[in-house]
């Protein structure tokens, strides 16, 4: 008896996810519309949507249009019932934004950083999320969540086991911030998270089979494979910045020698540069400086081996380069193409799309907040009352 009660409450809570989900994706939708794309009889829907009503994810609104008869009452998705906390830790930088649980931004902090020991990032991360909390609006649920993504390999429980260009090995980042803030915590790699934003809100949505190429201080690439982020077998997939493209080659902060990263970087632009910012050799180039437009270009050229290599190995419809070189798309674009041209198999490029992020800095951000709201509405489903 008791297993056909349980059974009957796995049904529902799966049956309440489904119609959240529908009105998320497809809201404004009336409870006829939701029975009849679920499936799902019009009662058992009357009766979810009214515990997501009282629950506050959904609100109702005047009629909608009639399709004959009596005109509809319409649903929609309350995203401002909570709001999700993303912060991006770079080697040069911390973004922290708070979102709605549709990823809209409603406040930022952006701050520059040069130093990077662990205690240091951690004061600014806390310091930023406090001032958000305090100007953030009044919710039924507050901050639902926060997600952190960082450059580095993430473990499925969180733990951050290394991030070189960080100096990083076995921080609790998760633990950490979870005690400080009594919240739930995700965290992730950076590459993974800016691909899972670009897939729900930015150059990414129109394929099933995307790679995105975090090219900052170091090289991360997240992986989409049939709609789906691959991890890996323990999550640590995508350190392609690792992947060696000279045998006896420059020194990397992994350890090894030759890897991509220690080309293809914005590290490798400022190392061959004199001048100390992406910003500064950006200006230069606008300025038609000829050596600020020919390192933009040899960084492109190696962007485009790794690239190469990734789309031989793949074969995906897309692949999105993001993080910091995008900012310099106007000069880096043409050589990344035309290394592609020379070197990639001719069957590979057929139909693959080279695009730029559309979400810039915030892609990763966007990713872990999405991350956050997604844990968030599977767990409040799962423990609503039956």
């Amino acid at each position: 008896m008791e297993t056909i009660i349980w059974n009957q409450q796995v049904v529902k809570k799966n049956n309440k996810a489904l119609v959240l989900q529908l009105i998320m994706e497809k809201e404004p939708i009336s409870r006829a519309d939701i029975s009849q794309v679920s499936g799902l009889h019009k009662t058992t829907v009357s009766s979810l949507v009214n515990e997501l009503i009282e629950e506050e994810l959904i609100y109702e609104s005047g009629p909608g249009e009639s399709s004959g008869g009596r005109r509809p009452v319409i649903l929609h998705f309350n995203k401002i019932a909570g709001y999700a906390v993303g912060v991006d830790i770079g080697v040069n930088y911390v973004l922290c934004v708070l979102t709605d649980l549709k990823g809209n931004i409603l406040i930022e902090k952006n701050e520059s950083v040069n130093r990077t020991p662990y205690p240091a990032i951690m004061s600014k991360v806390q310091t930023m999320i406090r001032s958000i909390m305090e100007e953030m609006p009044q919710s039924r649920y507050g901050i639902v969540g926060i997600g952190v993504g960082v450059p580095g390999i993430v473990n499925k429980q969180g733990s951050i086991l290394l991030a070189p260009n960080l100096g990083w090995t076995n921080i609790q980042l998760k633990k950490d911030l979870e005690e400080l803030f009594q919240i739930p915590v995700i965290i992730e790699n950076e590459a993974n998270a800016g691909a899972f934003g670009e897939q729900q809100f930015g150059a990414g949505q129109e394929f099933q089979n995307m790679i995105y190429v975090s090219a900052g201080i170091g090289i991360g690439v997240g992986i989409i494979l049939n709609n789906e982020l691959y991890q890996g077998k323990n999550g640590y997939s995508g350190e392609m910045g690792h992947m060696i493209i000279d045998l006896n080659g420059k020194p990397c902060s992994c350890g090894s020698r030759g890897c991509w990263e220690a080309y293809a970087s914005e590290n490798a632009l400022l190392e061959t540069a004199d001048t100390d910012s992406l910003e500064s050799l950006m200006n230069m180039a606008e300025k038609h400086d000829e050596t600020a437009q020919r390192l933009f270009g040899e960084i492109g050229t190696y962007l485009g081996f790794g690239i190469n290599n990734i789309i031989n190995t793949f074969n995906p419809d897309q692949v999105i380069i993001g993080n910091r070189l995008a900012l310099a798309k106007e000069w880096i674009e043409q050589s990344i193409e035309k290394t592609i041209e020379s070197h990639t198999l001719a069957n590979h490029q057929k139909d693959m799309h080279l695009n730029f992020s559309k979400l810039g800095k915030y892609s990763t951000a966007l990713g872990v907040s999405a991350f956050v709201v997604e844990s968030f509405i599977k767990e409040e489903v799962r423990t609503s009352r039956n």
